[in-house]
């Protein structure tokens, strides 16, 4: 029996993709009953695979609202008989990747099993601890839910496994049924915030609020507290820890006085974001305590300056927009390198966000409840539509009662699809290796899941540095330059901040705990801090790169081009919004790679000596 997949040419968006179809065509079968129990098996297989790729895709959100959002990364580890025998997700940005984890537990049931990715390994480029992990623990099969979306990683793991030998099958390249569609669904939407930044050069938006059953969001009054239940507040509670920031109008401060956070005690709380043209905003407002997390304000350029004064003495960062509008302030937070937004405006913003194109996902809470009214508002403002016929349809509805609560949610964009385009990464690559469409005079980086992402301190590799007289192993270079903070000083709570940082789960946590107690605990720190603090990410930068030799290879490969870290916030270790930052962290790199190359070229000059 042979089995042929024919490929069909579909348009998508302008582009155009392949679709491996799943039409079959039997050759020497002599029997019915053979070819029935053949796509039997496949049925049953292919539910397999599917099942496993689900709980993948269920697994890599396990540490949402702990960490900030970052690509989603799970793995299940299965063997030939069907039973889990491992299974990880990436915790945080910067730490071990979800196949490594998998693979730890799994021990040596790893031998000739199968491991289930949602999505292709990648969270760090640069870093191979992922797919090493699979190679080396002999895991015989992998399938892969959908590609990776930034185009900088794509194809790159899955090609490095095939090299080594591995059967590697990607849904909805490699087969196709109903079953696996749905499960390929699943991988599509628990990542729905990088395929949409990557696609859209957006953060994915996700734009909620609460009305009573006649679509009101308030009293004519003003007065808001409370539409929905408690059990559906918890659930707003659970969105903004998803978020990497949640972002209202001057009139919802002005009214309403939010807090705007998580309120679950531990894990990640997002920044807090203010969209105010006039600047038309209170002296007192519980946004502007900046004691536990951020809070900034986005605002035409020029705008109320004394007022501005008055937000920077309380630590708010205002950042001014020549055009104040939703599509420039997310593209400006596209570059900050958020991946997820969530909107709890007023109608009028969520009317402009909406009209802009930048509003993906909406999430409606409605109260059984009437309040009537006139003037009282309702969640969306003017939107120039004069007919149904112009309605804005959502798409992937999904009904949920919460309490007394009906929670409605559908997208308002389809999640973009992942599937191959003409010409491939894979078909370019084979045409011609030395093809890097990335190269240029000027090199980014920023976070880890960037192209030049291990150049990141936040990148996972850990670092073995000295510490008193001994030395010890730091899990990223960002764990070790924040502890150093609180080094040497003669105060036990000095002495627990470097433990609490040097124990941290993620690079992210080490920079929360050490920044915070920087701010509200000046005296915890060393004296010199200003002094040194420069040497010591460069002895840690250097330590890192000397102890990874395939991150000397990648800083050499950037010779005669300039670092940049790209933070547009971090004027000090980044290049700033508009190149206004002293870009420490580049210049550090830059000054490594020119001591590497002259060590390079000393012991070519040593060696034709020699000759």
């Amino acid at each position: 029996m042979e089995i042929h997949y024919h490929h069909h040419t579909v348009s998508n968006w302008g582009n155009e993709r392949l679709i491996p179809m799943a039409a079959l065509s039997f050759r020497l079968c002599s029997s019915p009953l053979i070819c029935r129990a053949t796509l039997d098996n496949g049925r049953n297989h292919h539910a397999t695979d599917a099942s496993f790729i689900r709980r993948a895709a269920d697994l890599s959100e396990m540490s949402a609202g702990l960490t900030s959002p970052h690509p989603n990364f799970g793995c299940v580890i299965a063997t030939p008989s069907g039973k889990v025998a491992g299974e990880g997700y990436l915790y945080a940005q910067g730490t071990k990747p979800a196949e490594a984890l998998a693979v730890e537990a799994a021990g040596e049931f790893c031998r000739g099993s199968t491991a289930y990715l949602n999505m292709e390994p990648g969270d760090c480029h640069g870093d191979h601890t992922a797919v090493s992990a699979l190679v080396e623990a002999g895991v015989g099969r992998v399938v892969v839910g959908i590609r990776h979306p930034l185009q900088h990683l794509r194809g790159s793991a899955i090609r490095e496994m095939r090299s080594h030998g591995i059967e590697v099958n990607v849904l909805g390249e490699d087969f196709q049924s109903k079953v696996l569609e749905d499960a390929r669904k699943c991988c599509l939407l628990v990542n729905a915030p990088l395929i949409h930044r990557a696609c859209s050069r957006v953060p994915f938006s996700l734009l909620k609020y609460a009305m009573t059953l006649d679509g009101k969001i308030a009293a004519s009054s003003g007065h808001a507290a409370w539409i929905s239940s408690k059990l559906s507040r918890t659930r707003v509670f659970e969105l903004r820890g998803r978020s990497d920031a949640v972002i209202v109008g001057g009139n919802t401060v002005r009214q309403d006085d939010p807090r705007l956070t998580a309120r679950h005690g531990q894990g990640h709380t997002p920044t807090r974001i203010v969209m105010s043209q006039s600047l038309d905003l209170p002296e007192k407002a519980n946004l502007w305590d900046v004691s536990e997390v951020s809070t900034i304000v986005a605002t035409q350029r020029g705008a109320r300056k004394s007022y501005q004064k008055f937000l920077a003495s309380k630590g708010v960062e205002v950042v001014e927009f020549d055009m104040l509008n939703p599509r420039e302030v997310m593209e400006y937070f596209h570059l900050r390198g958020y991946l997820s937004i969530l909107w709890e405006c007023g109608g009028t913003l969520a009317a402009s966000a909406i009209a802009s194109g930048v509003i993906h996902k909406v999430v409606a809470f409605i109260a059984p409840k009437i309040i009537g009214g006139s003037k009282a508002p309702s969640p969306v403002g003017e939107l120039g539509m004069v007919e149904m016929t112009q309605a804005l349809n959502l798409i992937d509805v999904c009904y949920e009662q919460v309490g007394p609560d009906m929670l409605v949610s559908g997208f308002l964009q389809p999640v973009p699809d992942l599937l191959p385009v003409i010409p491939s990464e894979d078909a370019t690559f084979e045409i011609d290796p030395s093809v890097n469409p990335f190269e240029s005079s000027i090199i980014f980086f920023y976070k880890t899941w960037d192209l030049y992402g291990s150049f990141s301190n936040f990148s996972p590799h850990p670092i073995r540095m000295p510490y008193g007289d001994d030395y010890r192993t730091w899990s990223s270079v960002e764990h070790y330059y924040q502890a150093n903070k609180f080094v040497g000083v003669e105060n036990p709570l000095s002495h627990d901040c470097v433990e609490k940082i040097r124990t941290a789960k993620s690079p992210e946590e080490a920079a929360l705990v050490g920044r915070s107690k920087q701010r509200q605990q000046p005296e915890l720190v060393r004296s010199d801090w200003e002094d040194v603090k420069i040497e010591v990410m460069y002895m840690a930068l250097k330590c890192k790169f000397s102890t990874y030799p395939h991150l000397k290879t990648m800083l050499l490969s950037t010779a005669g081009s300039v670092l940049v870290e790209a933070s547009p916030h971090d004027l000090f270790w980044g290049g700033g919004r508009e190149g206004e930052g002293l870009n420490y962290l580049g210049r550090l790199l830059m000054q490594l790679r020119s001591e590497y190359l002259g060590e390079s070229s000393v012991s070519a000059e040593n060696t034709s000596l020699a000759v």
